[in-house]
């Protein structure tokens, strides 16, 4: 097995890009502040799993229930199309019942290991040794534990005109990406 650090630095930096935790800061913490607490540790660990196993698995079960990685990534396209929505215009679509679960959802899943990362994974695998995906992947839930547990202090930093003008601009990013991932997949 040869592993390249060329390889493992793409992957970890295409990784990065689709995940965009840096992005979603806004939505972190408006999160937060809903539920009051987010627990890093658990989500970047459900994370992990969450794309260990769709990594391994994720294309066989697709199969298995009948659904092709188009359909799924045009699913994931509306859920992060909704969320856009949400920073973009200031309202509240999703609805958690239980808060306790805000750490895996939202949080872990769609926002972390959501469906753009889902099928960037398949991408990744037809390119890159599982070795290099697993390095990439562990690199960057490193990332993500340290931005969920600075999320105070980034908050502070910003203030409320700062996260507001990044909420939005990250809404329309965000948004961008959920209209390039249904048109790729929608073959427009």
């Amino acid at each position: 097995m040869n592993i390249s650090i060329q390889d493992i630095i793409s992957v970890t930096m295409i990784l990065f890009a689709v995940i965009d935790i840096i992005g979603s800061l806004p939505v972190i913490i408006e999160t937060r502040n809903r539920v009051g607490v987010i627990h890093s540790e658990k989500a970047t660990i459900a994370s992990l799993v969450i794309m260990v196993l769709f990594l391994f698995l994720g294309e066989s079960i697709l199969k298995l229930i009948g659904i092709d990685v188009s359909s799924f990534a045009i699913a994931g396209s509306l859920v992060i199309f909704f969320l856009a929505l949400e920073m973009i215009l200031g309202i509240r679509l999703y609805r958690d019942d239980i808060p306790e679960t805000a750490s895996i959802v939202p949080i872990a899943f769609p926002l972390i290991a959501g469906t753009g990362t889902m099928t960037t994974l398949i991408s990744l695998r037809a390119q890159y040794d599982i070795p290099t995906i697993l390095i990439g992947i562990s690199l960057n839930m490193i990332v993500v534990y340290v931005v969920l547990r600075m999320v105070g202090p980034l908050e502070k930093a910003l203030g409320k005109a700062g996260i507001s003008i990044i909420r939005k601009v990250f809404g329309v990013v965000l948004m961008a990406i959920a209209v390039k991932l249904f048109r790729t997949n929608a073959g427009l």
